[in-house]
């Protein structure tokens, strides 16, 4: 356990901090959930699109919500507080190794990441969804961002990071399967019919859609590097 620790603690060196403030000021923008939500909007809008009716609009809006309510709940309110890990910036051993960008609350803990737990779930679940690859890179790519930045502000070790990915890409493949029960027991339909004989289901989104996505992420970075220029 011990060698597991000091593996974990040198790997979060790595990746922790910088002698630039103006990359500091970048990672604080891209770690906030909030310079996300035109995200969110392009990813419901594309949701809009694929769609014919509210009803299944509806389903498969519900079922991501659900997906990162439960494990966001599950997250917070079950697993920190019985594991209890202080993050590395108020551990005793390290936190004075730790390069702080943005202060934490004592009572703030660290297994396992909500960020990389939350943005796994939606990726997951969205990419079994939409069924191509190049969409599956764009998502992936947003969830390894956010999981960067937690290790960059010492937020995290890398663990806590594997652990919450590892939960939140379970949790999104269960709430893709729950997602095709409720397709068949509300649109009286069998995965069979809607997928020509395979057990599996997905909306056949275009290369325009995926464009879309991949553009809200360059103008959210931009957003966050312009902003840093004038901090």
């Amino acid at each position: 356990m011990h060698i597991f620790t000091e593996i974990d603690q040198q790997l979060l060196f790595l990746f922790n901090g910088s002698n630039s403030l103006f990359l500091d000021n970048i990672i604080v923008t891209l770690t906030s959930g909030v310079v996300w939500i035109p995200m969110y909007i392009a990813l419901f809008y594309i949701i809009m699109k694929e769609n014919e009716t509210m009803a299944q609009i509806n389903l498969i809006v519900a079922c991501a919500i659900a997906a990162v309510v439960v494990t966001a709940c599950i997250t917070n309110f079950i697993v920190k507080p019985v594991i209890a890990r202080p993050r590395p910036l108020n551990d005793p051993l390290i936190k004075y190794m730790v390069d702080m960008v943005i202060p934490i609350g004592n009572k703030d803990y660290s297994f396992f990441s909500a960020h990389a737990a939350n943005t796994s779930v939606v990726a997951t679940y969205l990419s079994f969804i939409f069924k191509r690859k190049l969409f599956t890179i764009a998502m992936s790519t947003w969830v390894v961002l956010n999981c960067y930045t937690r290790l960059y502000l010492g937020m995290h070790y890398p663990s806590d990071i594997l652990c919450g990915l590892i939960f939140g890409i379970g949790m999104g493949y269960c709430f893709y399967r729950l997602f095709l029960r409720l397709q068949i027991h509300y649109f009286h339909t069998t995965i069979a019919e809607e997928t020509g004989g395979t057990d599996d289901f997905s909306y056949k989104i275009s290369g325009n859609d995926i464009d879309i996505i991949i553009t809200v992420m360059v103008l959210i970075l931009a957003f966050a590097i312009l902003k840093a220029s004038f901090i």
